[in-house]
């Protein structure tokens, strides 16, 4: 037997471990009572030694007990199967409700704001000149709902996906607070939200989905709450006090070392708290 998570016993064949069918319910090949499906049965018979896994006995030509369902008894029983799995699934959807509050901070993330139009370009950013330079890069999105128009004119936000956590947080120390045509470049780790069909406890169709369909890190998961309290932003610091204590540094250029404000960070916070922060992270 195997308990599901609805507390319900499924029945497993002990010889193949999958789940018994209907049919085989009811299905007991040997006098001795010892139950397996009619797939292990019939490769005993056929490819083996047509012995008693459990009594050594030799396998009669017909199975010693067994009662086929009626169609009735089928379909109820599937009726049956399909309430317990959809009971199940409400359960664990209810259970991840919460989820849908809670960010979680990728560690291979660089969520760029401030880019002039011009480098609002994925080739771009790649190239070794701007985010290449800091180590392999899995995939760069330029965030197509999010144009900040501020005094230094329009600019655009950017999700960088390094293969490296390291490499993410040497770039973010590099290039956070520099001036490109006259704006003001921000940078910090970004987060992602929980796929709505993993909330649901449905498979998502999307094969490119970048959201997270399986819980995330506990340590770098954050309410929207603490968000805005900035737990995110202390998070960050950890990482990047940890990187640089590897390193022997003792600070970082960009403002993220000893003598940083961590303004990226808050940038970055206000940004998501608008509706750009929220990363399509590469999963």
């Amino acid at each position: 037997m195997m308990n599901n998570s609805s507390g319900d016993e499924q029945v497993e064949c002990p010889l193949c471990m999958e789940p018994l069918e209907v049919d085989d319910l009811n299905f007991y090949p040997c006098t001795c009572g010892y139950q397996i499906c009619r797939f292990c049965w019939h490769r005993i018979r056929t490819d083996e030694n047509e012995l008693c896994p459990a009594c050594r006995k030799a396998y009669p030509e017909n199975p010693a007990d067994f009662t086929p369902l009626s169609q009735e008894q089928i379909a109820a029983f599937k009726a049956e199967k399909r309430q317990r799995d959809q009971q199940r699934r409400a359960k664990i959807s209810e259970n991840r409700k919460h989820l849908a509050n809670v960010r979680v901070v990728q560690k291979n993330l660089v969520f760029v704001v401030g880019l002039p139009p011009r480098l609002a370009d994925p080739e771009i950013l790649k190239k070794h000149e701007y985010f290449g330079k800091y180590g392999k890069i899995h995939k760069v999105v330029i965030n197509p709902s999010t144009t900040y128009a501020g005094v230094q004119g329009p600019s655009a936000s950017a999700y960088v996906t390094y293969i490296n956590n390291n490499d993410a947080l040497r770039a973010i120390q590099s290039v956070n607070n520099i001036m490109i045509d006259g704006r003001l470049i921000k940078t910090s780790l970004g987060t992602t939200k929980y796929c709505s069909h993993f909330m649901k406890n449905q498979t998502c169709p999307k094969p490119d989905c970048m959201y997270l369909h399986e819980l995330g890190d506990q340590e770098a998961s954050f309410t929207k709450e603490e968000m805005h309290q900035g737990k995110h932003q202390e998070y960050e610091k950890r990482l990047h006090d940890a990187m640089q204590a590897q390193l022997g540094l003792t600070s970082a250029p960009g403002g993220h070392g000893s003598n940083g404000s961590g303004s990226a960070a808050a940038t970055a916070a206000t940004a998501a708290s608008s509706g750009g922060g929220t990363a399509t992270a590469a999963p």
